[in-house]
């Protein structure tokens, strides 16, 4: 098998009901060889590492040569993954073309027009990232406007306002051991541990999961 540059087509429809014969004959008249067509049936919600199709598609692409789609939303389910996977190609000397979006080729990466097309990809994705950071800082500061407490939570708001320090203390007086007790109220064993004065036990830490005579 050849593996140098050649070229390699990715067809999707979105339902079994529907037929990617018009991609694969526009595909095949663009000069790529049945064999290295791959196709998938997913939604374009799908996430790219679901896409079978669209893995050995990439897989088959090598250095100088190009990966072929019918339209761009046959590639990504949003912007930002398929800015990721174009530039993913990119850094591989792969280059990209969409049949019926003539402009959007990154094949004449040494001119001016596929120079801007990365360009204008870097850029979207710099915009995304951007966008999303802006509407997380507004939605913390909108929870903090609120009285909402950021990060993680206190031992006080994990364990004994919910009472399950008290509940823990009912479980040992009960006869539970204290293996018992923690995996019945879903306390981490280093929990235990690092709080165990405030578990009121008295025992060697080490004894999780023994009969420690402590039954309170």
């Amino acid at each position: 098998m050849n593996d140098g540059p050649r070229l390699v087509g990715y067809v999707r429809v979105s339902t079994e009901e529907q037929s990617y014969d018009l991609q694969v004959d526009a595909i095949k008249a663009a000069g790529v060889e049945q064999e290295f067509i791959f196709a998938d049936i997913e939604s374009g919600r799908a996430s790219s590492q679901s896409r079978e199709g669209l893995r050995m598609a990439l897989k088959a692409c090598r250095p100088g040569g190009t990966l072929l789609v019918w339209k761009l939303d046959r590639l990504g389910r949003n912007t930002g993954e398929l800015i990721r996977t174009v530039d993913r190609l990119h850094e591989r000397g792969v280059n990209f073309r969409s049949l019926t979006q003539s402009e959007i080729s990154t094949e004449a990466q040494s001119t001016a027009s596929g120079k801007l097309i990365f360009t204008l990809f870097a850029a979207l994705a710099q915009f995304e990232s951007d966008q999303l950071s802006e509407r997380t800082m507004a939605g913390q500061k909108a929870a903090r406007a609120k009285g909402v407490r950021m990060g993680r939570k206190t031992f006080a708001e994990l364990y004994v306002d919910t009472g399950r320090v008290a509940a823990f203390q009912r479980l040992r007086r009960d006869g539970k051991l204290v293996k018992e007790a923690l995996t019945e109220l879903g306390i981490p064993k280093a929990t235990y541990i690092k709080w165990k004065v405030a578990f009121n036990e008295a025992g060697p830490i080490d004894d999780i999961g023994a009969d420690d005579g402590i039954k309170k």
